[in-house]
């Protein structure tokens, strides 16, 4: 094998084993920071390597095992720092108190190779409420995702610095507040997974439906965003709003090929061509569903915005789907889940269950809800209904401020095309 092609499978399988590495490390270590640190001198022991001696035949154990001796050796000449320069008396407490403690909790825990806990532990510490919701998310498409710094910067068009300084950031932080490197106990777990569903749901949506930029999605993120919530029901099989948010991934996710054009350009559920939706994924998203109302999470917030999703999947096509079903559905999330994001999402469906000026009242009664001043959704929603009434003129204004707001070029696009066409009806 080339070196060039030795690169690309060692890029391949960091890809997939870098979360567990890391995991791996910082069990030992105690220290997420000090984790990923070990982890890239491990890949890059690997780029100097295995180009000169072959690939391992089990690369992700290669890395594990050369990741575990890093930190061993590591805490070793921390232990031995710690005698060098402290008074003996002071030596004992300090040993006694962490260092020792810390080198034989390691080395006893080394042995151990319970993964899918190293796995959850990683995941909760990346996503732990002591940080902003920007710096959770960051972190976690670093450590579990994968993702480079300036992989990270371009899906959310924000520059590379600042991306870099989040991370870091979040990582000191974790670190001066010795957060615990381990999965909640059961009374804080509720609100913890909290948090961690929150950023896998707003880094997939983010690459769904992309807020600003010149391309209407960004795969890599729904991807990244899917593949860790395949890896934490996988380790939390028994968590219904786990697989109600992995059911709404997968369904969703379904959509991929149909959502855009050959010219990228994008199109409306209404109006794809379903054929071209992923029969697996829905079956994968269906799947989890069916598990989560088992469970008894059927009127969980993501089971039930994975139940709406399930609504248009199993329609064959977009005349044959239960908008009322939906609306009930809406109802439901309503109560659970209250927004005026929601409010917009039942109002179309109201309207396409039971009429435009139906939506249109339910539209109207929140238009001067301050959090929606910027949001392009609302003056959208609102000139559809307008021009299925008939109201031309206002529903080419509404259609126009919608375009104005929003920061995505191609979905500008759609919009200033979509005031165009009413303006040209008779």
């Amino acid at each position: 094998m080339s070196r060039e092609a030795t690169h690309r499978a060692i890029e391949a399988v960091w890809r997939i084993e870098s979360a567990k590495v890391i995991a791996h490390a910082a069990r030992l270590v105690r220290d997420v920071g000090l984790a990923e640190e070990l982890a890239q001198d491990t890949l890059l022991t690997a780029l100097e390597r295995w180009p000169l001696d072959g690939l391992p035949d089990n690369p992700g154990a290669w890395l594990m095992t050369a990741v575990k001796h890093r930190a061993l050796d590591r805490l070793r000449q921390d232990a031995l720092h710690a005698r060098k320069h402290e008074e003996l008396g002071a030596e004992l407490d300090a040993l006694q108190s962490h260092v020792v403690p810390d080198f034989v909790d390691a080395l006893a825990e080394a042995s151990e190779d319970d993964i899918g806990d190293d796995l959850l532990r990683l995941i909760f510490t990346a996503c732990h409420p002591l940080l902003s919701t920007d710096a959770r998310v960051a972190l976690t498409l670093r450590l579990i995702g994968g993702l480079t710094t300036d992989e990270i910067a371009r899906a959310f068009l924000t520059p590379e610095k600042t991306i870099a300084q989040r991370i870091v950031r979040a990582k000191r932080t974790l670190g001066e507040a010795r957060v615990p490197f381990e999965v909640p106990r059961a009374a804080a777990l509720p609100a913890r997974l909290a948090s961690v569903l929150e950023v896998l749901y707003l880094g997939f949506n983010e690459g769904y439906s992309a807020t600003a930029g010149d391309d209407w999605m960004r795969p890599t993120l729904c991807a990244e965003a899917l593949r860790m919530g395949r890896v934490l029901a996988g380790l939390m099989p028994d968590e219904s709003e786990v697989l109600g948010l992995l059911a709404l991934m997968e369904i969703q996710a379904s959509r991929t090929q149909a959502r855009t054009d050959a010219e990228g350009r994008p199109v409306l559920l209404m109006e794809q061509d379903r054929s071209r939706w992923d029969p697996l994924l829905i079956r994968r998203g269906l799947a989890a569903l069916a598990r989560a109302e088992r469970l008894g999470g059927a009127r969980g917030p993501y089971a039930l915005q994975a139940a709406l999703a399930a609504c248009h999947a199993r329609a064959r096509r977009a005349d044959e789907t239960d908008w009322a079903q939906i609306v009930a559905l809406y109802d439901a999330l309503a109560v659970v889940a209250p927004s005026p994001v929601v409010e917009i999402n039942r109002a179309v469906a109201v309207g396409m269950a039971f009429g435009p000026a139906a939506g249109l009242t339910i539209v109207d009664a929140i238009a001067a809800e301050p959090t929606l001043a910027s949001y392009h959704w609302l003056p959208s929603v609102r000139g559809d209904l307008l021009a299925k009434l008939g109201r031309v003129d206002e529903a080419r204004a509404e259609f126009e401020r919608a375009a104005s707001l929003t920061r995505n070029a191609r979905e500008r696009e759609l919009l200033m095309a979509r005031a165009a066409a009413v303006g040209a009806l008779p």
